[in-house]
């Protein structure tokens, strides 16, 4: 099957081609013509295979379509297409991805991205210059809008890229506040790696007889199908040694291009500055990639990394959404993540594009149960390794308490102040577009 069997223009089909889409994956084989038709529509693929270009391909079309024109009002522009993202970094990636599409058109659209964590001024003269698509955060989307530099009631198609992030309760007061100031007639369409199950019926009220599209993983359910060229271990290590295990599996595999560049999650902030400090003290080429970091500082260090310049970039979940590195070879877990569906996220940013990785999880004594419980929702079959040397001495502290039949899983049970904000006590919790 090619691009141009899909229903899409030959100038769309070359845009593909040069952006190294010979042929379209299979999630894109099923939402590009469901896009086309003007449905809504609620997509679940794996991460690194191809969602992007499965929505923007065909709303550039639409836009082609439409004539290209729309109305202006003084400096305010009324906008065709809006794409929300969770993060600033899958904000400037989805923007890339656009800019690289419509470089190739006789006509192009305006695009813009807007995000918190810099000035809003240059963003609001931007859009003096008209957008007929924009990539945003909703917090700096909702600032836009209060200062009239943008106006969202002739909102024509709506995108929620990581959907299952954008419905969590971290995002729900902001997006609600954006669906406040759309149009009900739109074209709504979500995509995401995963569907937890408290996300479900948000998802669905948002659509109207929407398209289904599910690649290697049930609808609506809590976990999503590993890439199946990504190698998983599990290795036990005691919580003290995991920075001696990360050190001699570097070693081990210093001539391997397995361990030229490495993505390590920690849970921490500032785990990931100690982590990293100590590794550069040990000769190895470690750096940090977290919220507390400016905007510019975080991009650039990005930059670096794809450019191989640093061997190991110590983040926190910040990195385990939106953020494609090509060809990756390794992600390790150092700390476990919250929840499975996190996870899948994490590996997710190897093994892409049809390219091999290696996923290493580093499971401590008392993390056990929880890792028990994130192979049980993703239905995983991972043996936990042992290696000479690094074999546990620590005790597994006693399994927790099953919660609201959440079964203990970390970061699921509420807390105090989840509690009061339930209860109306406090306000909702702010969003980390960090």
């Amino acid at each position: 099957m090619s691009f141009a069997t899909l229903g899409l223009r030959s100038e769309l089909v070359n845009a593909a081609q040069d952006l190294g889409l010979a042929e379209p994956t299979p999630i894109q084989q099923q939402a590009v013509p469901a896009v086309l038709a003007g449905r809504d529509l609620r997509a679940c693929a794996p991460t690194g295979s191809g969602k992007t270009a499965a929505y923007l391909l065909p709303l550039l079309q639409q836009w082609q379509a439409s004539g290209a024109a729309r109305a202006r009002t003084g400096f305010v522009r009324t906008l065709g297409t809006l794409i929300l993202v969770p993060t600033r970094e899958l904000a400037l990636q989805v923007h890339e991805t656009l800019s690289d599409l419509v470089r190739h058109l006789p006509h192009s659209p305006r695009c813009r991205v807007v995000y918190g964590g810099v000035s809003i001024n240059p963003q609001m003269m931007q859009l003096r210059g008209s957008a007929d698509f924009l990539v945003a955060t909703p917090g700096r989307l909702l600032d836009l809008a209060a200062h009239n530099a943008i106006r969202l009631s002739a909102v024509q198609h709506l995108v929620l890229d990581e959907a299952d992030r954008l419905l969590d309760l971290g995002f729900a007061e902001e997006l609600n506040r954006v669906l406040a100031l759309l149009p009900r007639q739109r074209q709504t369409l979500l995509f995401s790696a995963t569907y937890p199950q408290h996300v479900e019926a948000l998802a669905d009220g948002l659509l109207h007889e929407p398209v289904r599209v599910q690649v290697d993983s049930d609808a609506g359910a809590e976990h999503a199908s590993s890439p199946e060229n990504i190698v998983q271990r599990a290795i036990a290590v005691d919580g003290s040694r995991r920075t001696q295990l990360l050190r001699q599996l570097l070693q081990d595999g210093k001539d391997s291009p397995d361990w030229e560049r490495a993505l390590v999650f920690v849970a921490k902030r500032h785990t990931a500055e100690m982590l990293a400090n100590k590794l550069y003290r040990a000769g190895i080429y470690a750096t940090t990639f977290h919220g507390d970091m400016s905007q510019g500082a975080r991009k650039e260090v990005l930059e670096q990394f794809k450019a191989k310049r640093w061997q190991l970039l110590i983040t926190t979940d910040l990195a385990a959404r939106g953020i494609d590195i090509a060809q990756l070879p390794a992600v390790v877990n150092y700390d476990l993540p919250r929840s499975p569906t996190d996870y899948i996220h994490r590996i997710g940013r190897t093994g892409r594009a049809g390219h091999a990785g290696t996923a290493i999880t580093f499971v401590t004594p008392a993390d056990t149960a929880h890792w028990k419980l994130i192979c049980k929702r993703n239905q995983l079959d991972i043996a936990l390794e042992q290696l000479p040397g690094f074999e546990p001495t620590e005790e597994a502290p006693p399994p927790p308490v099953a919660q609201d039949g959440n079964g203990g899983i970390k970061g699921r049970r509420p807390s105090k102040k989840d509690k009061l904000r339930a209860a109306g006590l406090l306000p909702s919790a702010k969003p980390d577009q960090s």
